[in-house]
């Protein structure tokens, strides 16, 4: 299944955690790892929570944007001042031979950066740590969205063992009822057989669907960097996401990849700012003393030079940073333009599984059950074949797993659009 191979990737990056301090998400400070109450059910709030806080991708994402801003601090320091000491005139030829008519000069010089280049190369930092931080935002949201689609296969996977543990109950009841009829004489013995073949078969269905119920809960736990199932098992909530709207109209405006696009478009244009201020040469400024050996005699000196902007005035750089910023502007629209197509096809794939859901449940559980039900009697009084019973019964469980795709993929996309909008259980909350 897909959530074998999704756990599997999320579980390339198990860390060893314990004990440590990280970034917590994408926020600012360090915080130690939480210890989880494995005595209590998890639930879909705590998994999401848990892989926004602890999620190895979001933990490094989360550094990342730290080292970033750590960076923009640097670009805004004032650049250090230059001192050089300088002896000249000596070990030459005639009156120069030897130290006699040496000289020594020091020189303290500082290069002044015009135009606001330190002010621009600040913000450009500051641009560049914004994005990352809505880069981490990104990396965070998709972990999270992992997670609740994970643990909704995990609460299936509970559910598809329940039905798999109830038909094969069924299985044995109606080969009991074989059992009786071939030993009253109304009945063939292979149908006994048969009949205790289907069991064996559904037997083996719980056996495997218990084992995907394991598999699911590792694949959850992998999401946060466990290599152990470290929660309890979630308690079936079939009213997940029923009680509330699925905001098919809210905005997207505050969804992590606009946010990051928006912050790439201001890191561009911060960019371009700071290359067209370099254009502007900078000034050094110099000042220093100088002493004669020879007479004893000692003298001050000053300085100013400034590069000539004849062949290079950064305009290439200017025009290469412009034409990024106007790239990340498009962007920026392209990505909004998609989340709202995005948006618009989650409603409607939740609105198809919504309908198709409340088929399932309101028409066609109620008819297999009475139709099973209704051939199980038959065939215990003889009316019916144990063909027609075991059809029915095979009707019965594939409608019982039916609703149980159709509530997961009406979880699925109703959680896939809660993460695009922001609404609960991500950041924002329901209004």
């Amino acid at each position: 299944m897909k959530l074998i191979l999704r756990g599997a990737v999320a579980a390339l990056a198990l860390p060893v955690m314990a004990g440590a301090a990280y970034a917590d998400g994408c926020g600012s400070q360090p915080v130690d790892q939480r210890e989880i109450n494995q005595s209590y059910p998890l639930t879909l709030e705590a998994a999401i929570a848990r892989a926004g806080r602890s999620a190895p991708e979001v933990l490094r994402a989360a550094l990342e944007a730290r080292a970033v801003s750590a960076d923009a601090d640097q670009a805004g320091r004032r650049l250090n001042p230059t001192l050089s000491l300088e002896t000249e005139n000596f070990a030459g030829t005639g009156s120069l031979g030897g130290f006699d008519a040496f000289e020594t000069t020091a020189v303290l010089s500082q290069t002044f950066r015009l135009g606001g280049k330190r002010r621009l190369a600040e913000q450009a930092g500051r641009a560049r740590a914004a994005l990352a931080s809505a880069a981490c935002s990104v990396q965070r949201r998709e972990v999270q969205t992992l997670a609740g689609e994970l643990f909704l296969e995990l609460d299936a996977a509970q559910e598809m063992a329940d039905v798999a543990d109830a038909s094969a109950e069924l299985a044995d009841e109606l080969a009991s009822v074989v059992e009786r009829r071939v030993e009253a004489g109304a009945a063939a013995p292979p149908e006994l057989s048969r009949a205790k073949s289907e069991a064996a078969s559904l037997e083996a269905e719980a056996d495997a669907a218990r084992g995907q119920v394991e598999a699911s809960a590792l694949a959850l736990a992998s999401v946060w960097g466990s290599p152990d199932v470290d929660f309890g098992l979630p308690i079936a909530d079939k009213q997940t996401f029923r009680r509330e709207g699925a905001h098919e109209a809210a905005a997207v405006t505050g969804n992590p990849r606009l946010a990051a696009a928006v912050a790439n478009r201001k890191a561009r244009k911060a960019e371009t700012d700071l290359e067209r201020a370099g254009a502007l040469p900078d000034l050094t400024v110099s000042a220093g003393f100088r002493r004669f050996e020879d007479t004893g005699d000692s003298a001050f000196l000053a300085g100013v030079s400034v590069p000539l902007p004849i062949f290079d005035r950064n305009q290439d750089a200017t025009r290469a940073a412009r034409f990024r910023t106007e790239g990340a502007d498009l962007n920026a629209r392209a990505v909004e333009a998609r989340l709202r197509a995005e948006q618009s096809s989650l409603a409607a794939r939740v609105r198809a599984a919504k309908s198709r859901l409340q088929r399932l449940e309101s028409e066609a559980l109620p008819l297999a059950e009475d139709a099973y039900a209704s051939a199980a009697e038959g065939y215990r009084v003889g009316k019916f074949d144990l063909t027609a019973t075991l059809d029915a019964r095979r009707s019965l469980i594939q409608t019982r797993a039916a609703i149980i795709d159709a509530r997961l993929a009406l979880q699925t996309q109703t959680l896939r659009l809660r993460a695009l909008i922001g609404a609960a259980p991500f950041e924002g909350e329901i209004q």
